[in-house]
């Protein structure tokens, strides 16, 4: 009798602009990071397709390349299969130095502008994805290509406009905000077919998007949290593409994103000045809020220490929070802020920490050792977000025991279980949530919080809970994977 023929293993390519620890703005980072890695647990043959910045070359081993001819430039662009440090996981770098080779962030310059062809840039690391699925790679040949975030956004269209698409795509908004907009002068050199610009392609309000080319052209659509995945289809959240989400609903699907247990472990973390588990949580995080203390100028003290660690902006909420800070350390709270961003919030937090020394500790800029103290030493952590797509901040404070605070919003509503009487009483609360998005109503639920925390044996039933929540990324590699297997039939 003649064997079963095994099934060949599935090949995807994630199409990103960032990957944690070399180029990182936010979560995207992360999320990329993690994720391929946990699908190859599932076995699925992941790989990555990235802009090759500076800090990519400077640090991937590169073991082959290929050269392409491209609508974006005269000479032939290499694409250089290398493998980042400490990973099974090989990324192919869009090599082309004068779009990627420049000082300043991934998509502007030190100045904070952006750089005005970013369009061309983010439009050739599409085109090179599509390439790759169409066999520029003669080894390796991906079944589906992943576009992350508005700038693979144009890679489904690449795709689609091949009479017979070399491979399935799936498009996955971290955030609806961030839409890579245009002017419609642009779309000439995009190298797409004319008839892609227009109310069901990549138009959007006179102009070109390449985050509603993703959606309008992948296969599936995917967001970083269900309650997200909801929320988008409203005209509240939707950022005017909620008609083109609610028509595309049953192509549309939430996945949580995960935690990696390996990065985020209090057991195991260098920056925390006593590492510890759930059995040894309260000495652990008393020593990280001593030193965060010391590190802030803080007081010491029985207080509740409410941490944020941030980018300052209206979307963060974190003008609801400045307005609500009287109230906090009125209620005897103590503030840990670290973050950046919007120049007048900088200001705000700086000005209430020079006022009220001792009570108020600011620190306007990103550290990641300092990051991590926060997340121990705080006991609650504040996420006042208007909206937010998954949030990871929140993830990362509940494997440390330390209390989320945030608004009833995307993600947030998702992974944090709020500290009603019910809740309590049944003992699985893990944070505090409050709803209009009023500087009152935080600071009720600051209020709130307080008096928990000096009931010292719920706060320890809370913490103990929050600890043994599981956000790793397997559970989230196996949705993508299911949602894979369906999308190649």
């Amino acid at each position: 009798m003649a064997q079963a023929r095994r099934p060949r293993t599935l090949r995807v390519l994630h199409v990103a602009a960032e990957l944690y620890p070399w180029v990182k703005t936010g979560g995207l980072g992360d999320i990329v990071a993690a994720l391929p890695p946990a699908l190859l647990a599932q076995g699925i043959d992941a790989r990555l397709c990235l802009p090759a910045f500076p800090a990519f070359l400077d640090a991937f081993h590169l073991t082959d390349a290929v050269r392409l001819a491209t609508p974006f430039a005269a000479e032939r662009v290499r694409v250089a299969l290398a493998t980042p440090p400490g990973s099974k996981i090989a990324a192919y770098l869009v090599d082309h130095p004068p779009f990627y080779d420049r000082s300043g962030g991934p998509y502007g310059s030190a100045d904070g502008r952006d750089w005005p062809d970013n369009h061309r840039r983010f439009a050739l690391l599409a085109w090179a994805a599509a390439a790759l699925a169409g066999g520029a790679d003669p080894n390796w040949r991906p079944d589906i290509v992943h576009a992350h975030d508005w700038h693979a956004g144009l890679a489904p269209a690449y795709l689609k406009a091949e009479a017979a698409p070399a491979a399935a795509s799936v498009f996955t908004v971290h955030n609806l905000a961030y839409q890579g907009s245009f002017p419609a002068g642009v779309f000439p050199e995009l190298s797409l077919p004319a008839g892609f610009y227009g109310l069901d392609g990549v138009e959007f309000y006179g102009g070109v998007s390449f985050l509603k080319a993703g959606l309008a052209y992948a296969d599936r659509l995917t967001t970083v949290s269900p309650t997200y995945a909801r929320e988008i289809q409203t005209p509240e959240f939707g950022e005017g593409l909620d008609g083109l989400l609610r028509l595309r609903a049953d192509a549309l699907t939430g996945i949580l994103n995960g935690v990696d247990p390996t990065v985020w472990d209090p057991a195991h973390d260098d920056a925390l000045p006593q590492p510890y588990d759930i059995e040894t949580a309260e000495a652990g995080k008393a020593a990280a809020k001593a030193e965060l203390r010391r590190r802030l100028h803080l007081f010491e003290g029985d207080a509740p220490v409410f941490g944020v660690v941030s980018r300052l902006s209206p979307q963060k909420g974190l003008d609801l929070l400045l307005a609500a800070l009287p109230d906090l350390t009125a209620g005897g709270g103590q503030l840990a802020l670290l973050g950046s961003g919007d120049r007048d919030l900088e200001t705000g937090f700086a000005e209430a920490a020079a006022a009220q020394r001792g009570t108020v500790g600011v620190e306007i800029a990103y550290d990641e050792t300092l990051a991590r103290l926060v997340i121990a030493g705080a006991d609650c952590i504040v996420v006042p977000s208007r909206f937010e797509p998954c949030g990871l901040t929140q993830m990362y404070a509940l494997r440390y025991g330390t209390l989320p605070l945030v608004r009833r919003t995307g993600g947030l509503v998702d992974t944090v279980v709020d500290a009603t009487p019910a809740r309590l009483r049944d003992k699985t609360a893990t944070g505090f949530m409050f709803e209009p998005a009023t500087a009152e109503a935080l600071a009720a639920t600051i209020e709130w919080a307080s008096a928990q925390y000096r009931n010292r044996a719920s706060w320890r039933q809370m913490m103990r809970q929050a600890m043994t929540r599981d956000f790793s990324w397997a559970q989230s590699a196996r949705q993508y994977a299911a949602l894979y297997r369906e999308v190649v039939g």
